[in-house]
């Protein structure tokens, strides 16, 4: 018998709250059609940091978006991925002394 799965790994490094309302925040002024620059100018305006604290810069907030995505991705299809369960011949002996 064999049986294939991805999900055995540790479900650690979930998202915080933090991290998922700078995403979500971030999406959003993206999705009304502003640049990263822009985006990380009104951030520091706003005076939020990045999830470590930092200030922000043009690539961290591409990097906020692409590294989201890239996870996303990685759990849906290698994760999540279904594998069919293979059942070949075996014997069963039981022996008593």
């Amino acid at each position: 018998m064999e049986i294939q799965s991805n999900n055995l790994t540790y479900q650690g490094n979930p998202y915080t709250a933090y991290q998922q309302y700078l995403y979500t925040l971030i999406k959003c002024l993206h999705d009304k059609g502003y640049g990263y620059r822009r985006i990380a100018h009104k951030l520091n305006t706003w005076q939020v940091k990045t999830a470590r604290g930092n200030r922000w810069y043009n690539t961290s907030v591409t990097s906020v978006l692409k590294r989201k995505h890239q996870r996303d991705a990685r759990i849906e299809k290698i994760r999540h991925k279904e594998y069919p369960i293979k059942i070949g011949k075996f014997k069963l002996k039981y022996y008593t002394y």
